[in-house]
């Protein structure tokens, strides 16, 4: 899609726990779908470093503040709290999350 924002970041997983956060997205909640798709999220994909637990996600967005918005959803903070056992998080149960610069794009 024409003026997609390409964001990349980085989370982190408890030790052991590879197996659990990806069966929990195999069977990831249709209102998370609606919401992610609703609040102009596109293309998402999170990978694992095994070596380190550490989280890479790459989504494309419509619009940042749109997307930011998101984090304000009922459904976006019941998954908050779902994972919050699994991966580090915020008081909040927000999952401790830095962004990443991007440094190479080729279509």
């Amino acid at each position: 899609m024409e003026g997609m924002i390409r964001k990349g970041f980085t989370m982190k997983l408890h030790e052991g726990q590879a197996a659990e956060y990806a069966r929990r997205h195999a069977l990831l909640w249709p209102e998370m779908k609606e919401m992610i798709r609703e609040f102009g999220g596109h293309n998402y994909s999170i990978f694992l470093d095994p070596r380190t637990h550490v989280l890479y996600g790459y989504i494309e967005l419509e619009d940042e503040a749109r997307w930011t918005a998101s984090a304000e959803t009922a459904i976006c903070r019941k998954w908050w709290d779902y994972m919050a056992d699994i991966m580090d998080v915020n008081p909040d149960n927000s999952p401790v999350c830095f962004d990443l610069q991007p440094v190479f794009h080729l279509d």
